[in-house]
């Protein structure tokens, strides 16, 4: 009994001196692969990856998103584009160098048929040789230097139209006030729409829009006034999507309407004007003039 203890204490002191004697070892192994320590509580990896080890983790990507818009997304006037069918470049050509050349005085904002401008012209016979007008933009026509936009707005219960030429030196700035879309390209209806969806304060002030922000679309549906109107607005030729017809027409009336669609030129490829060689070649041109 005595000499088994006496040999089990043997055993566990050999145990103990060689623990003692591997254990600098040990440490010096573990000092050439462990981490390093780089700041207060970040480890950074120095020694060789093993399989199934731990592995960090990506760094992430962060998107900009107030960065400039693409060149194929780009805002572009459209009286830039020439009508379809002209022949004739050189006409063209010359009328975009001298509408740069306007561009480069007068500052032209981005805006849309639905958007609310106010835009200060010259007039010899105000009392401040100038005069401003607040109104919603109901057409954009015309194309190079001959380009209009109308503004409808009713003052003291009247209905006012002013029609402006983009380009005319007698104004001296174009405000976009609230920069929106409507469900039309054209606002004409509002003529014989009720007051009050074309009646604006003169005094609005501006409603902020960030140039990385896409342009709201105001799906607004107006109320017409009784028939008669100054056109056959529910004629499927106009294609009209901002107006309840349904609080102005009957079924029957509707169904009559009806008969003068012609579903098929939705069909028709050689009525669609592809514009995208055009507009990217007109980009270019404009780059090149502001650079000059």
């Amino acid at each position: 009994m005595a000499a088994s203890l006496v040999e089990g204490c043997r055993v566990s002191l050999n145990l103990a001196r060689s623990f003692r004697t591997a254990r600098p070892r040990l440490a010096a192994v573990a000092s050439d692969t462990s981490c390093v320590r780089t700041g207060s509580s970040r480890l950074q990896s120095t020694g060789p990856s093993e399989p199934g080890g731990f592995k960090p983790p990506p760094k992430p990507v962060l998107e900009d998103r107030r960065r400039a818009a693409d060149e194929s997304t780009r805002f572009l006037s459209p009286e830039f584009i020439p009508p379809r069918g002209r022949t004739n470049p050189l006409k063209f050509q010359l009328e975009r160098k001298d509408m740069l050349a306007r561009r480069k005085v007068l500052h032209i904002p981005e805006f849309y048929v639905g958007s609310i401008l106010r835009v200060t012209s010259a007039d010899r016979y105000a009392s401040g040789k100038t005069i401003q007008f607040l109104g919603i933009c109901i057409q954009r026509s015309g194309k190079g230097l001959g380009a209009t936009f109308t503004l409808r707005n009713i003052i003291e219960g009247q209905g006012v139209e002013i029609c402006f030429e983009l380009y005319n030196p007698r104004i001296h700035e174009i405000q976009v006030v609230k920069l929106e879309k409507r469900l039309d390209d054209s606002l004409l209806y509002l003529r014989d729409a009720l007051p009050e969806f074309s009646t604006f304060d003169v005094d609005m002030k501006p409603v902020p829009h960030e140039s990385c922000q896409e342009v709201p679309v105001n799906k607004l549906k107006v109320k017409m006034k009784p028939k008669p109107w100054s056109k056959r607005w529910e004629r499927p030729n106009f294609n009209i999507k901002g107006i309840r017809f349904d609080l102005a027409l009957t079924e029957e009336q509707m169904k009559e309407a009806q008969k003068w669609s012609q579903p098929w030129l939705e069909f028709d490829m050689m009525r669609e004007y592809d514009t995208s060689k055009i507009e990217a070649a007109l980009r270019e041109e404009i780059e090149a003039s502001k650079k000059s």
